[in-house]
């Protein structure tokens, strides 16, 4: 495949919240409704290239989920340009598109369809997404049963299955148990040797230090850091 990038060139996203004023008049206190804005991303530039593993580092609310939905493409830049090549996979919530009614292999299912593959496809690759999952008789039970880590090895298996380019993952592997973390660690490997990129947030340092060898610190919504895992960890730390 040919060599997958990230290019964001000052790239902003804006939150906008309603919330209710109190409003005092020498004669009346009164509520009214006030809209406030926020910026979840300001004047962020990164670039990655094919073969890189970055981890984004940084306290709670600095970014960096807002930063993977971006590169996703749920959320919309209002302002900078972002530019992506080669197919995503992003697993950014543990239940993200998951109906807790339906068994891991319906949820399989309709995930594959809305990934973009036909009813047929999804189900020719749903025996193959209950072999990587390793759920076993699980996989046949409805979601509302499982554990955390169960739905991550479902989400990852779904994703995985579609063999992206790009592989964003925003603290899931953190609730996978010890075996399936070797499994994403192994499937991560192997895609950035066919030149891909893979992408995580989370807080477990010594973890991303297996994969990920770059690290990218964000504060604020900005870029305050970027190098060595090692360097960014101590940066971020101190």
């Amino acid at each position: 495949m040919s060599a997958a990038a990230i290019v964001a060139e000052d790239v902003g996203v804006r939150f906008y919240f309603d919330r209710q004023l109190r409003v005092t008049t020498p004669a009346v206190a009164h509520l009214r409704r006030g809209v406030t804005e926020s910026w979840g991303l300001r004047k962020l530039s990164v670039q990655i290239a094919g073969g890189d593993a970055v981890a984004l580092i940084g306290r709670s609310g600095a970014g960096k989920t807002t930063l993977l939905r971006v590169i996703a493409g749920i959320l919309e830049p209002d302002e900078g340009r972002l530019k992506i090549r080669g197919q995503l996979g992003s697993l950014l919530s543990i239940e993200a598109g998951l109906l807790a009614r339906l068994t891991g292999r319906e949820n399989a299912l309709l995930l594959g369809v809305l990934a973009g593959l036909s009813r047929a496809q999804a189900r020719r690759t749903v025996d193959e997404v209950a072999e990587r999952s390793g759920l076993g008789d699980a996989f046949d039970r409805p979601v509302s049963s499982y554990s955390q880590g169960m739905l991550a090895r479902l989400g990852f298996a779904v994703v995985d299955q579609a063999q992206p380019d790009i592989l964003l993952l925003d603290e899931v592997h953190e609730a996978l148990d010890h075996e399936f973390r070797e499994r994403v660690q192994e499937r991560a490997l192997e895609l950035l040797g066919r030149g891909g990129i893979v992408v995580a947030a989370g807080h477990d340092h010594p973890l991303l230090e297996r994969v990920w060898h770059r690290a990218v610190l964000v504060e604020d919504g900005r870029i305050a850091a970027d190098g060595s895992l090692d360097e960014v960890v101590h940066a971020y730390l101190d």
